[in-house]
């Protein structure tokens, strides 16, 4: 969906993608942040299922549900302050006002999605997927016709550029919560733990419980995504070239990006059974498999992006000037595939084991200490600093950071997941390793 709205937005104007992507920038911000917050759920129902305490589920499934609310509306409220900081950057006009309405209409979804995220964290954590592949794809289908008739303004809907790509957004956040609700009414896997059998106030103990195991996963993925949103924003001043060219690279990156996640969170769900079940030998391998598998996926899709850049840019953009400069950025986007790939599969194993305040601050070192210096002088080249390129490596630059970023993240991270599988096998095995 997301490359749908930038391709979208790409062929309509390279300011409409230039806007779209500052307003990505934000709405992705929040939206993986919450999506963080939101995980707590994953590993407590899936330890709950390996111990077969299914009568636990449904209450921990509601009060997730309260704090999805609480939190999906602080969402909203922040992204409607972090427009103030497009009035602080020298931004075309029209690019402006994209960003600022995209970030607006989107805010709107974020309580939907904290709530559709829980779900999905319990969906999954019942070994129950096929109606989260389902329903996305079906999604997909209506974010593409809704982008196309307001993008463009086909059928005789108002042609709304940039801004359509956040009504799209909007209209499919609000279907997968209610397809998501109508698939588990249906479905008798859900009937032993069906949530919804009744009401339930909120019970700030449980959700301090959730907010303790979700808030640094939630951080986490802030440190993360906060970098790259920033990266964004620094890049802004080098005008919509460069702007479109690392939104195109990224967006790319992040629809790869998608396969190493996805085996990332299966992880997460088995090696939680695995330990609910009180195997933590069968956890550890399940780490080690999900972890080599996904290193070896990263070779094969960063091999396929150096191949096609050209082909990939092209698909977004006609405009020469960023297919160019865009291809040149996805080689190092072919690297950032092993790293990236390495870190989040193995944070997921970690987070299975219920860890999660080590990975978030390594993910902080990475991002805040290591990547964002290291771009600011890569990047902008500034005069005060002693040591910089002869000129600004803009949008290249960065990319080169980020990369350093996520290579410290992976392996501090693969560290962490060898020292947390070992401290919890039997004391007989694990003097032996």
């Amino acid at each position: 969906m997301a490359v749908v709205d930038v391709a979208m937005a790409g062929h309509a104007s390279a300011q409409d993608l230039a806007g779209v992507s500052l307003g990505v920038s934000i709405w992705n911000m929040l939206m993986l942040t919450i999506m963080g917050i939101m995980m707590a759920i994953n590993p407590i129902v899936a330890h709950h299922v390996g111990a077969k305490e299914f009568h636990v589920v449904p209450h921990m499934v509601r009060q997730a549900l309260w704090q999805a609310l609480m939190v999906g509306f602080i969402g909203t409220l922040l992204a409607n302050l972090a427009v103030l900081l497009f009035e602080q950057m020298q931004l075309e006009p029209h690019v402006h006002d994209i960003a600022k309405n995209f970030v607006r209409v989107t805010s709107l979804a974020l309580p939907m999605f904290a709530c559709y995220r829980v779900l999905y964290g319990y969906s999954t954590s019942l070994n129950q997927t096929k109606p989260l592949m389902v329903i996305s794809l079906l999604s997909l289908g209506i974010n593409i016709m809704v982008n196309w008739l307001l993008v463009f303004g086909h059928a005789g809907f108002p042609r709304l550029g940039g801004v359509g790509c956040a009504w799209a957004t909007l209209a499919t956040v609000m279907f997968n919560l209610l397809a998501l609700i109508w698939w588990m009414r249906r479905s008798s896997a859900f009937q032993a733990t069906w949530p919804f059998a009744h009401g339930e106030a909120p019970q700030w103990e449980s959700i301090r419980n959730l907010l303790k195991l979700g808030l640094p996963i939630g951080v986490t993925y802030f440190a993360e995504t906060s970098a790259f949103s920033l990266v964004a924003l620094l890049i802004a001043k080098f005008g919509s070239t460069q702007m479109a060219a690392h939104q195109i690279a990224l967006n790319f990156s992040s629809l790869v990006f998608m396969v190493p996640l996805s085996l990332g969170l299966a992880l997460l769900t088995r090696v939680g059974h695995s330990l609910g079940a009180g195997n933590p030998v069968l956890a550890r391998y399940q780490a080690w498999v999900g972890v080599g598998l996904g290193l070896g996926l990263a070779i094969m899709s960063a091999t396929l992006m150096a191949l096609y850049r050209h082909d990939i840019a092209g698909a977004y953009t006609t405009d020469q000037a960023v297919i160019t400069l865009t291809a040149q950025i996805l080689l190092l986007a072919a690297l950032f595939q092993l790293s990236d790939a390495t870190q989040v599969i193995t944070s997921c194993a970690i987070r299975g084991y219920k860890v999660t305040r080590a990975p978030m601050i390594i993910h902080m070192t990475a991002f805040w200490v290591c990547a964002l210096p290291l771009g600011i002088t890569l990047g902008l080249a500034p005069e005060w600093m002693p040591w910089k390129p002869a000129q600004p490596m803009a949008a290249q630059g960065f990319w080169i950071s980020l990369i350093v970023g996520l290579t410290v993240a992976a392996l501090g991270l693969v560290t962490l997941l060898r020292k947390v599988a070992r401290s919890h096998l039997p004391a007989t095995r694990s003097a032996h390793r």
